[in-house]
């Protein structure tokens, strides 16, 4: 099973509304069959593996991530495909919670006279599995918080200079997180300031780039931005508030910007964005700044996880901080992450953490 979770991982961020799912075929004390789910979410993580184990796989015994499918979409069951395969057992690391299956995979490969056991390293699955499992629950998609900071949490100095806090390593890294993510968030102040094109350049993976979404209750969005100007290549979807100018969103929507506008709100409510992207497919979104989003998304509490890289260098109170103020008054009020990992890369730190809420 812990091979078929680092399979489902190569997924992560190409599968999506998918689940990025692991399986692992083994008969007799040897692996006959692996597969993950491929690019697009299809094929499947078991028909990959069923197709490699051929007839290898009668009597096998299929380690799955996540409760294989029972219904007809674009591709048949997997529940299925199990059973013509002549499968003997299928352990599965946690349930599907969509409605269309729901433990009727599991039923199907039961009433098969296929030998079922869950929960083999169910909290692994379900931490890599999180983005779709809240997408199918709760609306909306996993949210991670990254942040690239000095020691005393400044992402530029006080001239708004930020070029470069971490090293080469520690932003390979990030791209890497960019490519592991469906959808990628940053607010007005930053596209503005900075300029950004939040696209994945690592070299193999430049086609993993995210879905870049902006919140900019204006819509200030340059139309000679790298966001408008590739938005051909790689999509753009922009949230505002009531008060965009129509000029103005004619214009962005002419440079193949979406839009999207909350007529009812100065600004775009965070939790409705969220909606929004879920309805969209997404499932992992990465925010990258800047400090006043990353508030907003903190005080909304709904932020899953945060990935934070940390250089070995001060900037000073003057400097521009990560996080925008919360305007807490006690601790309690404090929003609460526990610490799940800790990596050096290079000269740099990234410490990763997970809700406690």
């Amino acid at each position: 099973m812990q091979m078929a979770i680092g399979l489902a991982r190569r997924g992560l961020g190409t599968v999506a509304p998918n689940p990025a799912v692991g399986c692992v075929i083994a008969r007799a004390g040897q692996v006959v069959g692996i597969g993950w789910t491929q690019p697009g979410g299809r094929p499947h993580a078991e028909t990959v593996a069923l197709k490699m184990a051929g007839d290898a796989a009668r009597a096998a015994t299929a380690y799955v991530t996540l409760e294989p499918c029972s219904h007809h979409g674009k591709t048949p069951p997997c529940a299925e495909a199990l059973i013509a395969s002549g499968i003997a057992r299928v352990v599965v690391a946690i349930g599907d919670p969509d409605d269309r299956v729901s433990g009727r995979g599991l039923k199907m490969l039961a009433d098969a006279g296929i030998t079922v056991e869950t929960g083999l390293c169910s909290q692994e699955a379900a931490f890599d599995q999180a983005g779709f499992l809240l997408n199918r629950t709760a609306n909306r998609p996993l949210v991670t918080l990254k942040c690239a900071t000095s020691l005393d949490g400044k992402i530029a100095t006080a001239s708004g200079h930020s070029k470069w806090i971490t090293g080469p390593a520690a932003r390979r890294v990030g791209h890497r997180l960019r490519a592991d993510h469906d959808a990628i968030l940053v607010g007005s102040g930053t596209a503005l300031a900075d300029d950004p094109s939040l696209t994945c350049r690592l070299p193999g993976l430049e086609h993993q780039s995210p879905l870049r979404v902006v919140m900019d209750g204006r819509a200030r969005l340059r139309l000679d931005s790298a966001l408008v100007k590739t938005a051909d290549d790689v999509p753009v979807l922009l949230h505002c508030g009531a008060a965009a100018a129509p000029s103005d969103l004619d214009a962005l929507r002419a440079g193949s910007v979406t839009v999207v506008q909350d007529s009812e709100r100065e600004r775009p409510d965070f939790s409705g964005v969220l909606e929004d992207l879920a309805h969209r497919g997404v499932t992992r979104l990465l925010i990258e700044g800047g400090g006043q989003i990353a508030v907003t998304a903190l005080a909304s509490g709904l932020v899953d996880r945060i990935a934070w890289f940390r250089a070995g260098c001060v900037i000073g109170g003057d400097g521009i901080p990560a996080i925008a103020s919360l305007g807490l008054v006690e601790m309690g009020q404090a929003p609460r992450f526990e610490r799940v990992g800790m990596q050096i890369f290079g000269k740099d730190v990234l410490e990763t953490y997970a809700s406690r809420q």
